[in-house]
């Protein structure tokens, strides 16, 4: 199903990408700047995540300058159980993105938390919930930092 996005759908994703206004009322700050309402863009955003268009909104930080690792998961997923391990992955704090590969290791994510024992604790989580059990856990030994931002 493909989803229909109006003009504004499409400022507010551009706008909500980079540089978020860190006010008491973020989303006021953006309906001014739009020329719209607070309770417009609210519920447009609501709207936006329940379609899946939105994932997540939230800050992005260098994790070893605040005290925590990340990791690359990669994790060979049989397709009949690929949304019960996607849905498993996405409910744990720390995983910033999950997607598919074409790859015997089809499933990839990323962790971050506050030390590797978690990241592990919640790997084995993972594996018990969705009984996969071929997950590599490739930890960061460097950072790269990239924009990733979409103009629609």
């Amino acid at each position: 199903m493909k989803i229909m996005l109006d003009p504004l759908d499409k400022a507010i994703l551009n706008r909500i990408q980079t540089r978020f206004p860190l006010s008491p009322r973020p989303f006021a700050v953006i309906a001014e700047e739009l020329a719209t309402t607070e309770k417009e863009v609210l519920e447009r955003v609501a709207r936006l995540k329940a379609d899946g268009i939105i994932r997540r909104i939230g800050g992005n930080f260098v994790p070893g300058k605040v005290g925590f690792v990340s990791t690359l998961c990669a994790a060979q997923v049989p397709e009949a159980k690929l949304e019960l391990f996607a849905r498993a992955v996405n409910t744990f704090p720390g995983v910033t993105h999950n997607y598919l590969r074409d790859n015997a290791f089809n499933v990839w994510f990323t962790f971050i938390a506050p030390s590797k024992t978690i990241i592990t604790d919640h790997l084995a989580r993972i594996a018990k919930r969705t009984g996969v059990t071929r997950i590599l856990n490739l930890p960061a030994t460097h950072v790269f930092k990239i924009k990733a931002k979409f103009d629609l």
